[in-house]
């Protein structure tokens, strides 16, 4: 059977492999998006999506400049304008204010779903990408300088190129052999949408416990997405709590904040990890997103680093293609490692020492992180570099993450 060849294979079709299959198009290389299978495009008005992202303003550009932004905004989009972060205890507190930084609003809270299904809208408008759906990743071998997948159909696909962006289990990143680094946190995240009774205020809440924090994420209206990190026995326990039972500890647990919070729908837990592959390129493959990096979500920096490993990658590629260098050298691909690897790694290291920092009972460290919140809120320096990690800023920006023309 012979081969389908392309100029890139990504592997993987959610929010990072989605955004990458659809930017590589934009710039004229012919692309193969391999996906298990299609993410639903229609939904029911009153449902909401367990999983969401707080998209920086960098992230927000970046799907400005692929014409997606106008997709999501179409279908649920909010925008927050506060950021208040406090400790269980202590007199730590924070609060970051757009109005303050002459900015409309500090970033977004959007569906993972929104944002997969705004991206699988415009790639199926775009010739040069083909969706394939349903194949399962056999094997990887070289041929005559090009990169072969083999499928459990007998099919087969060139590319000068493959992205591994399929996830923290990436079986792409597997068949390369490149190895993979991590450790489970003592902690699981209960997801869940929640109804709250004197409105969100367009403020995101970050509240930091012993067990760990727990983050309400405006969505429309009167409503929240919440991460509730904590330990994976407490996270099972509220889990199957009963609904009434569930909504006091919830609500007792974010000091009311904005009045009694109750449940909306159904409640999901998962097991937090961190993890880093020794590298991010072999040879004709480079990993993105979850492939190459897991974090903390404690600060809802995930979908963002991964959505720059995808600016940066398409800034490299474009730079080799007018060099006249093939897309798939290790010396081309080594260039997008070198612009990523260190910014990821430090953002892990420091949401590591974050999620240490406050998820304990020393009663040192208890005093150090309340000075600590205290001192960045009175401080301008501090927050400034808090309001620049809020915002997306104070790196190098790729190309697609800078600010798009007032037409786009």
């Amino acid at each position: 059977m012979a081969a389908d060849r392309y100029d890139m294979i990504v592997v993987g079709g959610g929010m990072v492999g989605a955004c990458c299959a659809l930017a590589a198009a934009r710039e004229g290389f012919r692309v193969a998006l391999l996906e298990r299978a299609e993410p639903p495009m229609h939904w029911a008005e009153e449902s909401h999506d367990l999983r969401v992202s707080a998209l920086t303003r960098a992230s927000q550009y970046i799907l400005r400049n692929l014409r997606v932004w106008p997709r999501m905004q179409g279908m649920r989009v909010t925008a927050y304008e506060h950021m208040r972060v406090w400790d269980r205890q202590g007199v730590g507190d924070i609060h970051f204010a757009a109005a303050d930084l002459g900015e409309p609003d500090l970033g977004h809270i959007v569906e993972n779903r929104v944002i997969v299904a705004s991206l699988w809208q415009a790639i199926a408008e775009q010739a040069l990408i083909e969706m394939i759906v349903g194949r399962d990743l056999q094997s990887l071998s070289q041929q005559q300088g090009r990169q072969c997948l083999l499928f459990d159909d007998g099919s087969e696909l060139q590319a000068d190129l493959l992205v591994g962006a399929d996830g923290a289990r990436s079986r792409l990143r597997e068949l390369a052999g490149i190895a993979n680094q991590g450790r489970d946190y003592d902690q699981h995240a209960l997801v869940a949408t929640v109804r709250a009774e004197r409105g969100n205020a367009a403020t995101a809440w970050q509240r930091f416990m012993p067990s760990g924090p727990l983050a309400l994420l405006p969505m429309n209206d009167d409503l929240f997405s919440i991460v509730w990190s904590t330990s994976p026995q407490q996270a099972e326990a509220l889990l199957a709590m009963p609904e009434a039972e569930f909504n006091r500890e919830l609500s007792a647990a974010s000091q009311h904040c904005c009045g009694d919070l109750s449940l909306l729908g159904e409640r999901a837990v998962f097991p937090l990890r961190l993890q880093k592959a020794v590298s991010y390129i072999r040879p004709g493959i480079a990993l993105v997103g979850d492939a190459a990096h897991v974090i903390h979500p404690l600060a809802g920096q995930g979908v963002n680093l991964g959505l720059l490993d995808v600016g940066a990658l398409i800034d490299v590629l474009r730079e080799a293609r007018a060099r006249g260098e093939s897309i798939g050298e290790f010396g081309v691909l080594r260039r997008y490692e070198r612009a990523r690897k260190g910014h990821n790694l430090a953002v892990q290291m420091a949401m590591d020492a974050f999620k240490h920092l406050f998820s304990n009972q020393n009663p040192a460290l208890h005093l150090l992180r309340n000075l600590g919140l205290g001192l960045a809120d009175r401080i301008p320096p501090l927050r400034r570099q808090f309001e620049r990690v809020a915002l997306g800023q104070g790196i190098e920006l790729p190309s697609l993450g800078r600010m798009p023309d007032a037409d786009s």
